[in-house]
C-alpha cells in the first residue's frame, strides 16, 4: 500500500514545479531574493525589531564588503610579493652561476699551476727533486709526487733519506684514502 503512495507523491509535487518553470522560463527570477535593501524597510518604518534587523544586515554587508577589499587588497600585495620573489631567485641564480663560473675558473688556474710544477720536477734531476721536496711541506710533497711520472717519482723517493721517504709515502697513502 505504502509503494502505491510514493509515485503519487511524487507527482503531487513535481506538477506544480514543472508549471512554475513553464511559466517563468527565467530561473533566476525564480530563487532571486524577493525584497531589493533599498526597500527591505517598505512599509516596516515604525516596527523596531525590522529596523534593527535592516540597520545589522546593512552593517554585515558593508563589513562584508570591507573584507572583501581588504582580501583583494592581499591579493595584489601576494602578487607583487611574488614577483619580487622571483626577480630575486632569478638575480640569485645568476649571481650562483657567475660564483660557480669564477671558482671554476680558479681552480683551473690552480690545476695549471700545479701541471707547470709538476713538468719542473719531471725535469729535474732526481737527487735536486729529493733535495727541495724534503724542505717542503709532508702533504704538498706528497702531492707533486703523486703528479710526476711513476718513474721520475720512484727515482726521487730513492734519493730521498729513508725517514722523509717514509713520510712522504704515508701521506701519499693517506691522500690516496680521503678521496676516497
Amino acid at each position: 500500500m505504502s509503494r502505491s503512495i510514493l509515485p503519487l507523491l511524487a507527482l503531487t509535487f513535481s506538477i506544480p514545479a514543472a508549471a512554475m518553470l513553464w511559466q517563468s522560463q527565467d530561473l533566476s527570477r525564480v530563487f532571486a531574493a524577493f525584497a531589493a535593501p533599498s526597500g527591505l524597510l517598505q512599509g516596516c518604518g515604525d516596527v523596531p525589531e525590522a529596523v534593527a534587523l535592516a540597520e545589522e544586515l546593512r552593517d554585515r554587508a558593508l563589513r562584508i564588503e570591507r573584507y572583501m577589499a581588504s582580501i583583494d587588497a592581499r591579493k595584489e600585495e601576494l602578487v607583487e610579493a611574488e614577483t619580487t620573489l622571483r626577480q630575486r631567485l632569478s638575480e640569485l641564480k645568476a649571481q650562483k652561476g657567475g660564483t660557480r663560473l669564477r671558482r671554476d675558473t680558479a681552480s683551473e688556474a690552480v690545476r695549471q699551476d700545479i701541471d707547470r710544477l709538476v713538468a719542473v720536477y719531471d725535469q729535474m734531476k732526481p737527487a735536486e727533486a729529493a733535495a727541495v721536496l724534503t724542505n717542503l711541506p709532508a702533504d704538498f710533497a706528497a702531492e707533486i709526487l703523486m703528479r710526476v711520472r711513476p718513474e721520475t717519482g720512484a727515482r726521487i723517493i730513492a734519493s730521498v733519506e729513508p725517514r722523509q721517504a717514509a713520510l712522504l709515502t704515508a701521506q701519499m697513502g693517506a691522500r690516496s684514502v680521503r678521496k676516497q
